[in-house]
């Protein structure tokens, strides 16, 4: 309740944690949008998507320690991402398309394990962080601060996301994923091979995490065991927003950071993530009676 007090007694807090909250929030929606991508195109639920998110914010910090820009690990990390996503396919998660959605969650689950111990033991498991060099700017006399790397973190993450998008539409291979999305029998049928759709775009998935992981580590912290949170905020968002909705998943995400970041503050940064599990259950129940009570209408 103090901290209640101390927003009403200076508002300008709140335009801090907002702010804040923004900058972080495109970043959660980029990473909920290749959760979406799995989702949409392979009706897998991808559990180990935090640890790809992780996996990136390595890249990063690695290139930093060696004394280079973290900024390289953007699009490094999307690459080596992107093999590692599609060795991950042709290994394990092929074995699962096709199958009982709770399947792919108990294998990706495992997987997210597996990552989390092979971190650990090669990165250690302290808290980690890619200096980006970069500064901080100042508002409203000096009251505000705004982060320059996060201010660029959101702008990349936007236009990342702005380039994924128009990626599906134009190419051929992006066609090919939204046509197998619709129907894959169908798209069978028209000869597309859906395997190496479902390759490229888990994938893809992985590459969309690992720049979001490289962003992540330049603007926030990373260790082995804090993926699973970016997991629950990506499939948060996407419940929320829609599979295939990227204007929704990017206000979804914005909403949840500014969200998530004020509660932080209010209840006291111990219980943050607890109020991200807490509102995950609270979205699942309204979109579950929101199901509910359509099916009635329809009867």
């Amino acid at each position: 309740m103090s901290n209640i007090g101390l927003l009403i007694d200076a508002p300008i807090l709140l335009v801090q944690l907002i702010i804040d909250g923004l900058l972080i929030g495109a970043v959660f929606a980029l990473a909920a949008y290749g959760m979406a991508l799995v989702w949409g195109v392979m009706k897998i639920i991808n559990i180990c998507q935090g640890e790809f998110v992780m996996l990136g914010g390595y890249v990063a910090v690695l290139l930093s320690e060696a004394g280079y820009s973290p900024f390289i690990g953007v699009p490094l990390a999307a690459v080596i991402l992107f093999i590692l996503g599609w060795l991950l396919y042709k290994t394990i998660i092929f074995r699962i398309v096709d199958h009982d959605l709770f399947i792919s969650i108990l294998a990706t689950f495992g997987l997210l394990i597996i990552l989390q111990q092979l971190m650990n033991q090669v990165f250690g498991s302290d808290v980690r962080i890619a200096d980006s060099g970069l500064g901080t700017w100042f508002a409203f006399g000096g009251l505000v601060t705004i982060s320059q790397v996060k201010v660029v973190a959101f702008i990349l993450a936007i236009v990342l996301a702005g380039g994924l998008v128009y990626f599906l539409k134009s190419s051929r291979i992006g066609q090919a994923i939204r046509a197998t999305a619709q129907n894959a029998r169908a798209a069978r049928v028209l000869g597309i091979n859906t395997d190496h759709v479902y390759a490229v775009t888990y994938g893809l998935n992985a590459a969309i995490c690992g720049a979001c992981g490289a962003l992540v580590a330049m603007a926030y912290t990373i260790h082995p065991y804090i993926g699973l949170p970016y997991t629950v905020r990506s499939f948060m968002i996407v419940v929320v927003a829609g599979l295939g909705n990227i204007v929704g998943v990017i206000l979804a995400g914005l909403g949840l950071g500014a969200a998530e970041n004020v509660a932080g503050f209010v209840l006291g940064a111990e219980y943050q993530l607890a109020f991200v599990f807490s509102l995950l259950v609270i979205v699942l129940v309204v979109r579950n009676w929101r199901l509910a009570r359509k099916r009635e209408y329809l009867k």
